[in-house]
């Protein structure tokens, strides 16, 4: 929101503030101040001068000589300008003063003339893009001053950064109403509690949804005179970078930013039917040209402002060029109303159109307040264009809601601020500002909030308004007196520290995503249409096109960030994300929400480790199933490569996730519960990322890691007997996996055995078709003795006799 000290004058006296004393007023009232800066300061050295003689240059036509006196001397001054004259009084920047683009002024010779100094029109002073002659000063104005305080131009420019719940300050009343407040004063408002008596013949108003449109109320004035706004009214649109346009136009743009409610004029004659209607677009409506000669493409959700043909505006954005004000007409509509904040930013947003009108209504415009703009608006134009306005109007008022009342304990607000309050205190303070109050007892007021207090909902709002009011400074500053007790610490959630500690030790970074998600997902993924994960919660009001859904997956996003970190030359990346997931359960249900557990990896193996230590690699399929023992092993979450505990196998068929290349899949196992899935992400879904690396994943189920027991661990001395080492090799048929032989020899509860790990996977010209051989070394030791031959011998043998029984195959020994 943007004023100006001398504006905000008007309507509560700040008399004895400086401007950093009123910012800091309004930023401990919440409204925080982006800007202090004094006006046109650039234009101090400008003069005021009258010009005393104009003459025709005597070698060029369009060219004037004017002696121009400032003060007590006189200047001569060649001027282009074609409405210079003598009896001007005209602004003068003398050699060495610098305009706003850094144009320097300096002394010169124009067609052998000499001129010493500029007379400047408003577009070289930045005040407009008006550039038709120079700048005509009122009469009466004395030569010799300084331009900017001549014309009332010294000023201090205030800029508020509001947040959403505050549209009351979308205003300069607003924003007077706060300062008021604050300091005691009296607010003083041009109109007040205006009312429209009697319905107009002259047109009608139809709302097809009192929903969209609340309020709309219209006026009509006759015989008005376009034109320029007087300099007063120009200087206040300039002060806060509004461009004047016409008396008429510049009028409904004061009084927005002056009571916030945005306004437009009709040209009442070019309207079929003397009839609005506010209603969407029909068919053959859909494309429609703005004020600004743009050609915008209209749908059927979008709220238009017709007459009884088509439509004239985009409601509350921006009105239509087939019924603009023009400098031939006479006769106006003019429309205050009160349109639905969602519906105008949802349109606003499709149309790429923001305007000071928007912006106000997707934030909530006071339906309280729209006939007083309209009637100071109608006072302005009839005192400045000369308009004659009718006595009657229109008001629809379909979506008037009642007012509500609530109650506001004197006890309550005492414990929650810390200061003792009495109730008449307490009502004097919100009665400050505008919010009607009632003493039931010395513990109870009765609150009516004003309708411009949209924010205002429950008993905490009204107890955060005296805070603002008192003043958060005045509150003394006191440490709450509580129980000092070690609280109960959330279990998952130290799992889930201590998994993310574990992960970076070994090179991976957590990523934190939004859980709002592009609906194009599940399709970049290709998952089938009857995948749960293909069916998102859309959400009602998104943010944009890429945040339309509650994610179903974390991987999608996870792929983002690999794209985004590769466009940074970041190749080697390892990413891990614990987050939510959501699932419909129906129709005005809460979404079911899982906690899920994914990496990814792309690059080298050691990232940007030297070369000189580590010799570049890939990472592959087993650094992805390694980081997922890693977890468990670390955590202590379970056995591994046991069929109770933790351990992976190949994915049969339609198992297999579909964005998955063929091959390099697994799925993730504890005991017979399926956990995930790890792997190696198809070309083609890369693609769709624009990620041209090969990247593998993992995804887990957070809530399964965190349900196993934690595994006791136990510790065993060193051993002090030697170990023996025998290898096996075993033909077997390709459908048997290596792990599983694997799991068979380490299950086979033999006490000699001290671990078993496989060395090769051979399929070559002396195995037959369909079979593999699968070597294996097995290492013996015994904590009580020096193993022979003999003993080696008998648990090797139980070794050979359990495989074969169990898979078949033949054996030798490698």
């Amino acid at each position: 929101m943007k004023l100006t000290l001398d504006w905000l004058q008007n309507y509560v006296d700040i008399s004895g503030l400086s401007p950093d004393q009123l910012a800091g007023h309004l930023t401990m009232l919440g409204l925080e101040v982006d800007a202090v800066t004094p006006l046109y300061e650039e234009l101090a050295p400008l003069k005021t001068g009258l010009v005393v003689a104009a003459e025709r240059h005597p070698d060029a036509d369009k060219l004037t000589v004017c002696q121009v006196r400032i003060g007590e001397a006189t200047h001569q001054i060649v001027c282009g300008a074609p409405n210079v004259r003598k009896d001007l009084a005209v602004v003068v920047a003398l050699p060495g003063t610098v305009l706003p683009g850094d144009f320097k002024i300096g002394k010169s010779k124009i067609r052998g003339v000499e001129s010493g100094g500029m007379i400047c029109s408003e577009r070289e002073l930045g005040l407009s893009n008006s550039h038709d002659g120079i700048m005509e000063l009122p009469d009466g104005i004395g030569h010799g001053q300084t331009f900017i305080e001549a014309m009332g131009l010294k000023d201090t420019f205030i800029e508020v950064d509001l947040t959403p719940n505050r549209p009351d300050c979308a205003s300069v009343i607003g924003v007077a109403r706060e300062v008021a407040g604050v300091l005691k004063r009296k607010i003083i408002l041009p109109v007040s509690d205006a009312v429209i008596e009697n319905p107009s013949s002259k047109f009608s108003v139809e709302v097809e949804s009192s929903e969209l449109c609340p309020r709309y109320a219209g006026r009509l004035i006759k015989n008005v005179k376009i034109g320029p706004s007087p300099w007063w009214l120009r200087k206040r649109l300039l002060s806060v970078g509004m461009r004047p346009i016409s008396n008429i136009v510049d009028i409904t743009n004061f009084v927005m930013m002056e009571y916030g409610q945005p306004l437009h004029a009709f040209d009442f004659d070019t309207l079929a039917g003397k009839k609005i209607v506010v209603r969407a677009p029909r068919a053959g409506e859909m494309a429609f040209t703005t004020l600004d000669g743009g050609k915008r493409q209209l749908d059927a959700e979008m709220m238009m402002i017709c007459d009884g043909e088509k439509p004239i505006a985009v409601a509350g954005i921006m009105g239509g060029e087939n019924s603009e004000v023009s400098d031939g007409t006479t006769n106006i509509l003019l429309e205050s109303a009160c349109f639905n904040p969602v519906s105008i930013r949802r349109t606003a947003r499709k149309l790429n159109l923001a305007t000071e009108a928007s912006y106000r209504f997707e934030r909530g415009v006071d339906p309280g307040g729209t006939i007083n703009a309209l009637n100071r608006a109608v006072e302005l134009i009839c005192e400045l264009a000369g308009g004659e306005a009718a006595e009657e109007g229109v008001d629809c008022y379909g979506g008037k809601k009642e007012p509500i009342s609530l109650i506001l304990r004197v006890s309550r607000t005492r414990n929650l601020l810390g200061i003792e309050l009495k109730a008449e205190e307490i009502a004097e303070l919100l009665q400050s500002i505008g919010i009607g109050c009632e003493i039931k007892d010395q513990d109870t007021l009765s609150v009516s909030p004003p309708t411009f207090r949209v924010d205002i909902e429950r008993e905490a709002d009204l107890i955060e308004e005296v805070a603002r009011l008192y003043g958060y400074n005045r509150i003394p500053t006191s440490l709450p007196k509580v129980d000092l007790s070690y609280p109960e610490q959330d279990k998952r959630r130290l799992r889930r520290l201590a998994i993310a500690d574990r992960l970076t030790s070994i090179g991976f970074t957590e990523a934190i995503n939004y859980s709002f998600v592009s609906e194009k997902h599940p399709e970049m993924m290709a998952l089938a249409e009857q995948d749960d994960r293909h069916q998102a919660v859309r959400l009602l009001n998104p943010l944009s096109d890429e945040q339309s859904v509650l994610r179903t997956m974390l991987l999608p996003g996870l792929l983002e960030n690999v794209r985004r970190n590769i466009n940074f030359q970041r190749t080697d990346v390892k990413l891990f994300e614990i987050g939510k997931v959501f699932k419909p359960t129906g129709e005005n249900c809460q979404p079911l929400e899982t906690t899920r557990f994914t990496g990814v990896m792309s690059g080298t193996r050691h990232g940007e480790s030297s070369p000189l230590y580590f010799k570049p690699e890939p990472v592959d399929l087993f650094d992805a199933k390694g980081s997922v023992e890693f977890i468990f092993r670390e955590m202590s979450l379970g056995t591994i490569d046991n069929r109770q505990g933790l351990h992976f196998a190949v994915p049969q068929g339609e198992n297999a996730e579909p964005f998955v290349e063929q091959g390099y899949a697994l799925d993730i196992f504890i005991g017979s519960r399926k956990l995930g899935s790890l792997g190696k992400i198809r070309a083609d879904i890369l693609r769709r990322f624009s990620i041209k690396h090969d990247v593998f994943f993992f995804d887990l189920d957070y809530e399964g890691i965190c349900e196993p027991k934690t595994i006791e661990k136990r510790f065993a001395s060193l051993p002090v007997y030697p170990s023996v080492k025998w290898d096996i090799a075993l033909v077997v048929p390709t459908s048997v996996s290596a792990g599983e032989l694997l799991t068979a020899v380490r299950n086979a509860s033999d006490k000699l055995i001290e671990s078993c790990e496989i060395f090769d996977v051979f399929q070559g010209e002396k195995i037959p078709k369909g079979h593999q051989s699968v070597a294996l070394s097995i290492t013996y030791r015994s904590q009580t003795k020096t193993l022979t031959e003999k003993n080696v011998e008998k648990s090797h043998d139980k070794i050979v006799r359990l495989l074969t029984e169990q898979f078949g195959g033949s054996f030798r020994n490698a």
